[in-house]
């Protein structure tokens, strides 16, 4: 089994995928347009997706990353967030933002990469969702902005 990644158009990002990370269907139609997706196949077959967009000068934020339920916890995911870093980095980008929930494995996931809490923003989840976003029996209210800088600085 060999494990391959790259781009792939927006029109063939599976939306079952996206929608593990994003559970807006809309949120997630509304950045696919400018944004580059990436996959991670086995022998052929998608198991993680990965979106980022450009958003200022040398920046770009993972706007989502996802892997599917049966494919899990098999080093996949992380497999996907470093070839993504790695492809930034080759690409002279200064910086790789992204925004998560303020607690959960998602947090210490992207953490482990190398990215830093650069702020909070408060009632994003509530505001911007119509449902509420439960993960362990707690509402997901605050989002973590974390940042991965390639120049060493964490800011």
């Amino acid at each position: 089994m060999s494990l391959r990644f790259g781009e792939i158009p927006a029109s063939l990002a599976p939306m079952e995928l996206l929608l593990l990370a994003d559970p807006s269907p809309s949120k997630v139609r509304s950045y696919l347009a400018d944004s580059t997706c990436f996959a991670a196949s086995l022998d052929g077959t998608v198991v993680g997706i990965g979106v980022v967009r450009p958003i200022g000068e040398g920046a770009h934020e993972l706007m989502n990353i996802a892997v599917r339920p049966t494919r899990q916890k098999a080093g996949y995911g992380t497999a996907l967030l470093e070839w993504i870093i790695e492809h930034y980095r080759r690409l002279g980008t200064g910086r790789l933002e992204v925004g998560t929930g303020s607690f959960g494995y998602q947090l210490a996931f992207y953490q482990r990469q190398g990215f830093r809490v650069t702020r909070i923003e408060r009632d994003f989840f509530v505001e911007h969702y119509p449902e509420p976003i439960i993960e362990d029996g707690i509402r997901h209210m605050d989002m973590l902005r974390l940042t991965l800088s390639y120049s060493g600085d964490s800011g």
